[in-house]
């Protein structure tokens, strides 16, 4: 039987965030999938409107219908 359950390794310990599903003696696979951010780290949010102006060769009927549309619409 192969069950997944997510947990964290901190230190040396694992902590999993819900009971396994057996009692019994049972060999385990741990795959480390990424690396938790400390909690005081500072996460840069992209503030609106940082690339404005970048795109510079929009078309100016960029909004305008398509006519391959014409029969749908």
């Amino acid at each position: 039987m192969l069950t997944t359950i997510t947990g964290t390794f901190n230190n040396g310990i694992i902590v999993l965030n819900e009971q396994a599903p057996t009692t019994k003696a049972s060999k385990v696979l741990i795959t480390f999938t990424e690396e938790i951010a400390p909690a005081d780290a500072i996460i840069n949010i992209r503030k609106p409107g940082f690339a404005k102006g970048t795109f510079i060769n929009v078309a100016t009927d960029f909004d305008a219908p398509l006519d391959e549309l014409n029969d749908y619409i």
